[in-house]
């Protein structure tokens, strides 16, 4: 039987589409490009013939000029892949169930296609209206460059019908300079096909969605008092009826799932743990009852978890490698959505707005490798390329034309953005990349931060020997520093063919250099020591709890104000800002809701340990109120600056003031400016009292989110302690401190019971339930460990550790023969859940 691999079934699926990408320019959104990165999917498309891979959120003119494989025939073909919208209607045909308001009904795709085809030829009728010498005169200027999408680059995908039209047959000549007739070049083909594989594989059993795609971006919770955020599944929100209470998360995350289980031939027995996840459950399943009977698949299980079961793994740092690559690189920013840039009407009708996730594309500093001439000189022959292709491409124009494109790519070379832009000398993850057959992501992927720096430090010790390089670095057995990588790094990378060779390792190492320079591994580190005092303290009392977090707060806040200026900062907690603070104090309320009863006042500290808390929040946003970007102070933070800067400014005139001679001034002159002064302060201490009034009403509402999050405690006591409390059957160091899907797998593969665990019967079970059953004729609840594959997918989201952690528990099973699939909303950094317990993406 064939193993389970999402990377295989990936690029199969593409390979299944190549009489599409024969000959056509290929256009992907953002999340396609997020997805087909990892899968390493951009050659196989080449190799299949696609013409050009291009972005559809940046469309340009030039596309239809690349031509890769040397086919001169017009382009007439154009395929777009998207995992998010084509317009307002495309989201329905994942889901279209999803929305009530939706146009489209069973037949979607047709639909959808039908759709397409009328804008199309509206678009044709409206160019229709000018007479036929207005075109011919109108694409002579667009040969002449004259018109304004040919002052860019880039045009926007207002110009893309226009694009299309005049680039849909270029059979061109002087007499007939439009190219075939209206007939032939008004004709458009389109089909619309549902791909299934548009995920982010770190390896072939380890997964997460694109954070630019729609199932990603839709909401998993709606905004009420059992809501965290709309990235997060609710906290306690009962049984959702079939109508409008469904999340839209829900349904689309339930038909991915089960597009993803057809695909990869599975059929699935289907488990749930959490309100949300039950929800998804009974959709998987409803779906399964209509679609699977009588088909022959292989048996597999599927797990699915609400992340909201533990909030405190995402946001502390483990010893994960790949969480503190992924927590020191750069992301990828954000594209804009064609919606978005529409200003599109559709939002309120189809609920809360979308949730903005952190692209999983992180971006290598591979330009760090090389020195600062190589850069320089690279950047020289990246404006020489641009300028020699807009000569070859536009040889039968003037001098005078050429003068201008040449001016033109000289004016894109000088702007600073551009090596940003186009991201000179950066790298990607790519999960098929491998060392003699071991692909670098799986294998670090359940590797402690020192493992796998030096499992990575033996891959380029052996590919120096293959290259026959050496390198003068001393080595210690059994550790790797940053000092020990760089060096073999570089001599991998000076050469063009042996980056080429080798680039697999080196962006693998790059990225671990990145992760281990004393800039994050030193913040890192520090959190994870305030986290382990957070820890010891919740064991304690909670007035220690409470002392500690207060203790945090205050540090940060002499950090932000003073210790940089000093240039001085503590070694245990210097490194902390008040952001960082927040998050800590979110850690500590999870543990002491974990640990300690609830008080009167609501939350797990007394009146005056909370009050305490407040008063230093309160405080270190009035002494820095922009260091951190927080939702709960929208509109008021711009008056707490001016606030400080006012403060700023009269202690500056103050100390002016103390340096000049009294007896310059008469007494009439102090007289005066004393009645001033006396006013303004008045004005002033009243506008400065409605400012902390305000403030304070803020913090409040603050206490009362983490109020809700420490009270996660009473939802999952059953679960908890049914199923975990007995840590005596679990000697070692550290069962009790393991994430939730260790415990979860490890007592499902000791097939012990799970309280809140509900199985949501397959076709046959429910036939014999509903009718043989009258029989006698029953059937057995199957167990999960009952499965050779396994698959756990995390509604909200995973994180490397618990990657990590959930395959120790497979090894410690003694189960080899079970293939655990892990895959998640998308991945979680601890900066990833601040922004969505407190920046933007929260529903405070």
């Amino acid at each position: 039987m064939a193993l389970a691999d999402v990377i295989k079934c990936g690029i199969d699926s593409i390979k299944q589409m190549s009489e599409h990408i024969e000959g056509a320019i290929l256009y992907l959104d953002s999340g396609c490009t997020e997805s087909f990165q990892y899968m390493g999917a951009f050659p196989v498309l080449l190799d299949l013939g696609a013409r050009a891979v291009c972005s559809l959120e940046n469309m340009s003119s030039l596309d239809a000029a690349v031509d890769w494989n040397s086919n001169f025939d017009p382009t007439r073909k154009i395929v777009v892949m998207t995992s998010r919208l084509l317009s307002d209607a495309h989201r329905y045909i994942i889901a279209h169930s999803a929305y009530p308001d939706s146009p489209l009904g069973p037949d979607a795709f047709h639909e959808y296609e039908t759709l397409l085809l009328q804008d199309y030829e509206e678009l044709v009728k409206k160019c229709g209206t000018k007479s036929r010498q207005s075109e011919v005169g109108n694409f002579k200027e667009k040969l002449t460059f004259e018109d304004d999408r040919w002052s860019r680059l880039t045009s926007s995908e207002e110009d893309t019908p226009n694009l299309e039209a005049t680039s849909s047959g270029k059979d061109f000549s002087e007499d007939n300079p439009l190219g075939p007739s209206e007939d032939v070049w008004q004709t458009l083909v389109v089909s619309v096909h549902h791909f299934p594989m548009i995920l982010c594989p770190f390896s072939p059993r380890v997964f997460v969605l694109p954070s630019e795609g729609s199932v990603a971006e839709a909401c998993l919770s709606f905004e009420h008092e059992d809501s965290l955020s709309p990235g997060l599944p609710p906290i306690n929100a009962g049984s959702f009826s079939d109508g409008d209470d469904v999340p839209p998360a829900a349904t689309l995350t339930a038909n991915f799932l089960y597009h993803l289980a057809a695909k990869m031939d599975l059929k699935m027995e289907i488990f749930s743990l959490g309100d949300l996840s039950k929800t998804v459950g009974k959709i998987l399943t409803d779906m399964s009852s209509l679609y699977d009977v009588g088909r022959r698949k292989r048996s597999a299980g599927l797990l699915l978890v609400d992340r909201t079961f533990d909030l405190l793994t995402p946001c502390c740092h483990g010893d994960s490698l790949v969480d503190r690559m992924f927590s020191s690189l750069p992301r990828r920013k954000r594209t804009t959505s064609y919606t978005q840039m529409k200003g599109s009407q559709t939002q309120s009708k189809l609920g809360p707005s979308s949730v903005q996730r952190s692209p999983v594309d992180v971006q290598i500093p591979l330009v760090k490798l090389s020195s600062e001439e190589d850069s320089k000189v690279d950047e020289s022959c990246l404006s020489k390329n641009i300028e020699a292709f807009l000569r070859g491409w536009d040889t039968y124009n003037t001098s005078s034309q050429i003068v201008d494109l040449v001016d033109l790519s000289k004016k894109v070379h000088n702007e600073k953005s551009l090596s940003s832009q186009i991201q000179l000398l950066s790298g990607s993850f790519v999960s098929s990349e491998n060392f003699r057959g071991t692909p670098y992501m799986e294998a670090i992927l359940d590797r402690r931060t020192k493992d796998g720096a030096v499992l990575i430090k033996k891959w380029l010790q052996e590919t120096l020997r293959q290259e026959n390089l050496n390198v003068n670095v001393r080595t210690r057995p059994g550790s790797a520093t940053k000092s020990e990588l760089q060096p073999m790094v570089k001599a991998l990378a000076e050469s063009q063919s042996s980056l080429m060779r080798n680039r697999g390792i080196i962006q693998i190492a790059a990225a671990t250099l990145a992760a281990l320079d004393e800039s994050h591994s030193a913040k890192w580190d520090t959190f994870i020591s305030a986290e382990k005092m957070l820890h010891v303290s919740a064991g304690d009392t909670s007035q220690s709890l409470a002392a500690q977090i207060q203790d945090l707060i205050n540090k940060s806040t002499l950090t932000s104000s003073h210790g940089q200026k000093n240039g001085k900062m503590e070694p245990s907690r210097g490194l902390l800002s008040l952001k960082d603070a927040l998050l800590l104090m979110i850690t500590g309320y999870i543990l002491a809701g974990q640990h300690f009863p609830t008080s009167g006042s609501g939350g797990p500290f007394s009146w005056q340990e909370e009050q305490f808390l407040k008063d230093a929040i309160t405080d270190a946003l009035v002494e820095n109120p922009s260091e951190v970007k927080l939702k709960f102070l929208h509109g008021l933070t711009e008056e707490l600056e001016a606030n400080i800067n006012r403060i700023k400014s009269e202690e500056s005139k103050e100390t002016s003031s103390n340096q000049l001679d009294i007896d310059d001034f008469d007494d009439d002159q102090w007289g005066m400016w004393g009645e001033e002064d006396a006013d303004d302060n008045k004005k002033q201490v009243y506008d400065d009292m409605q400012l902390k009034l305000e403030l304070r009403d803020r913090v409040d509402n603050l206490f009362k989110f983490l109020h809700k999050v420490s009270g996660l405690k009473g939802r999952n006591i059953p679960f908890r302690e049914g199923a975990f409390g007995l840590e005596s059957n679990f000697e070692g160091d550290s069962y009790s401190s393991k994430g939730l899907l260790y415990k979860l797998l490890t007592k499902v593969l000791g097939k012990n019971d799970v309280p809140g665990l509900e199985y949501h019967s397959s076709t046959v079970g429910r036939l014999f339930k509903s009718g043989f059953g009258r029989f006698g004729l029953g059937q057995a609840k199957p167990s999960l460990a009952d499965q050779n594959v396994i698959l756990v997918f995390v509604i909200g989201g995973i994180n490397g550790l618990e990657v990590r952690e959930a395959l120790e528990a497979l090894s410690e099973s003694g189960r080899p023969d079970i293939e655990l699939i892990l895959g998640g909303t998308t991945l979680l950094t601890p900066a990833d859940m601040f922004d969505l317990l407190l920046g933007d993406s929260s529903n405070i």
